[in-house]
């Protein structure tokens, strides 16, 4: 066995250094290497699948407003301003729209290239500091820096959090772009200032500064004042962990920097305000990030163990490594720290990166899911570092980190063996779904729920296997392997198939609307709240909460003396309530969970309906 892993481990490090010696080929294996797992996770079926209710559809609708009217300081929505989040992302599906046409896939593209530039400036940080390694050791690891560059954009982009917001066309993974790579920036910026310069107050000793201004502006044109106030925080405790924190402002040019991002964001935040006023400051500052942070906005509460539930199934399957990533760091050790060269300070980076955004969004009363995505390049990279001891073939780990592996693999083992256990149960375990009735049943029999808990138990058995054998470096390769095998047999169907049961009624009856609507009729939806139809229909929506409230709203008398009739969206099981009689309506169309009628107002008027 010692034999055949050596011989293998001598071919490994052949084609290494051939690579190296060529590195027009290296760069190409690198790109293509990144094209193939970011199509994977976030271009396979991208524009395939419809807009998902009920967020996505509301960025894409006001996206789309931007650019039919020309404002691209107010964002609308069904008529009515939005200000939850600033225009940042707003622009760029405009601009999509305007080279791709208003789809899906212009709609998502901002995410898939924010997940996709974050990904290679980690591949990009991760190579080069074991280029750095390397040299501060005197060795030629090759394997290590190329292995681990590639496991941790895999591990970034293979899993359940990036995928779902990477391909869906809303802030999060655009604010998580410009967040992960200015903090990316920074550490570049960092490792690379070896020496004091003498330069003028007016430049950066090395670019990389500068872009992280840039990005801070980006963030903050995407989600506000989070954009630099989350980075910030970590680069300031990082600075001080260090103790160079002086030494790192000298570098850094704050007031330069910060002339460069006011210049980049302030411009459109003056000019909403001068356009809307206080409807704007009370909306986005007060209420969309003062109160978020500090009360519960729209029923997202969660209890303190929120996100630690968030990281194990977002960053599903790795993240049981990341407490033997961080302890392996030994973060109290900061007087070994100290010693370590700026550019050896990678681990100790994204560590705290890691547990700063955890910390921060832990203490936000408001919890969401996709808050803590900034904190998943961190995790990637965290927990590929840990794994890039064993990754060069001819050696073996340490008995300390032998142990921690082994634990941590038997831990990886029970949790897969639990996701197969829980997707063979899924629809037991998640319970029906009033929007698609039909959805799990489908599922069941297409078998891809059953095909995707047979692969986490092939999975936990290799697993279980290299672990006996004490083959522990192909361990994390076997994971990203089933994972992306899950993909293409599980979750990918699973997708289309939940596209065609919850969505697709409500295209085909968009559809319909644009067909059938004739000339000022108004389009009502009762019960419910689907911005999806908005935005394929291309008209405002008058959305009613309950049945009372709309029967109250198509009797009003003068109602009748200007529309003959209007256009009535509504669940089927909710129809009933209304207590319509025969004569004053038309079913004109019944798709999925939703049925659509024409309503003769004044034939309502004059049967003088009683409200349910």
């Amino acid at each position: 066995m010692d034999i055949k892993v050596s011989i293998s481990g001598k071919m490994v490090e052949k084609w290494f250094h051939d690579l190296q010696q060529r590195p027009v080929l290296a760069v190409a294996v690198s790109s293509l290497w990144l094209l193939v797992i970011g199509w994977i996770a976030f271009g396979w079926n991208l524009g395939n699948v419809g807009l998902i209710d009920e967020t996505e559809p509301l960025f894409a609708e006001a996206s789309r407003q931007m650019l039919l009217t020309g404002d691209w300081i107010t964002p609308f929505f069904n008529g009515v301003t939005r200000f939850d989040k600033p225009a940042l992302i707003y622009w760029c599906q405009a601009i999509a729209y305007s080279i791709m046409g208003v789809n899906e896939w212009a709609a998502r593209t901002p995410s898939v290239l924010s997940a996709m530039g974050v990904t290679v400036l980690a591949f990009y940080t991760v190579q080069w500091y074991f280029t750095q390694k390397d040299e501060l050791e005197q060795v030629t690891n090759l394997p290590r820096r190329y292995l681990t560059a590639a496991v941790a954009a895999a591990l970034m982009v293979l899993n359940p959090e990036m995928i779902v917001w990477g391909r869906t066309g809303v802030s999060d993974m655009l604010l998580t772009g410009c967040i992960g790579s200015t903090l990316l920036c920074f550490f570049l910026g960092y490792a690379q200032n070896k020496r004091a310069i003498v330069i003028a107050n007016w430049q950066f000793p090395n670019q990389w500064y500068l872009a992280s201004y840039v990005l801070i502006a980006g963030a903050i044109l995407t989600k506000g004042p989070v954009g630099i106030v989350l980075p910030g925080l970590i680069m300031i405790a990082f600075a001080l962990y260090v103790g160079k924190f002086w030494q790192i402002w000298r570098e850094m040019r704050p007031i330069l920097g910060m002339v460069i991002v006011l210049v980049l964001s302030l411009p459109w935040y003056i000019l909403v305000t001068w356009r809307n006023g206080w409807n704007f400051i009370n909306a986005f500052f007060v209420y969309h990030n003062i109160e978020r942070f500090t009360e519960v906005v729209n029923g997202h509460s969660a209890p303190w163990y929120f996100y630690f539930l968030v990281v194990l199934l977002g960053f599903a399957p790795y993240a049981v490594y990341i407490p033997a990533s961080l302890v392996k760091l030994k973060l109290w050790q900061r007087s070994y720290w100290l010693k370590q060269e700026r550019s050896q300070h990678l681990g100790l980076f994204v560590s705290l990166w890691f547990l700063g955004v955890f910390g921060f969004f832990t203490v936000s009363v408001t919890k969401l899911p996709s808050y803590v995505l900034p904190l998943m390049p961190a995790a990637a990279i965290l927990v590929a570092l840990s794994w890039s001891d064993i990754f060069p073939i001819s050696q073996n780990p340490t008995p300390t980190h032998l142990a921690s592996l082994r634990i941590s693999g038997w831990i990886n083992v029970a949790f897969i063996t639990f996701i197969s256990i829980a997707l063979f149960n899924l629809p037991q375990i998640v319970g029906p779904d009033p929007a698609a009735p039909k959805l799990y049943a489908e599922m069941e029999k297409s078998g891809i729920l059953k095909y995707g808990g047979i692969i986490w138990l092939i999975i936990a058995l290799i697993s279980s296997i290299l672990i006996l054998t004490h083959r522990y470096r192909q361990i994390i390769i076997i994971n990203l392997v089933g994972f992306t095998a899950f993909i293409a047999i599980s979750l990918m169907p699973a997708i289309l198939i939940m596209d065609q049961q919850r969505q697709l009624p409500l295209r085909e009856l968009s559809a319909l609307i644009v067909e059938l609507k004739q000339p000022n009729e108004e389009l009502i939806m009762v019960g419910f709240k689907k911005p999806t139809v908005t935005f394929y229909t291309k008209q405002n929506v008058n959305y009613i909460k309950f049945s009372q409230a709309a029967l109250k709203y198509i009797q009003n008398p003068g109602f009748s003396k200007t529309k003959l009739s209007l256009l009535m969206l509504i669940e089927q099981e909710k129809f009933p309530e209304m207590k319509l009689q025969p004569d004053t309506y038309k079913s004109l169309a019944t798709k999925g969970a939703y049925h659509l009628i024409r309503i003769s107002l004044p034939r309502v008027n004059k049967d003088k309906l009683n409200p349910s």
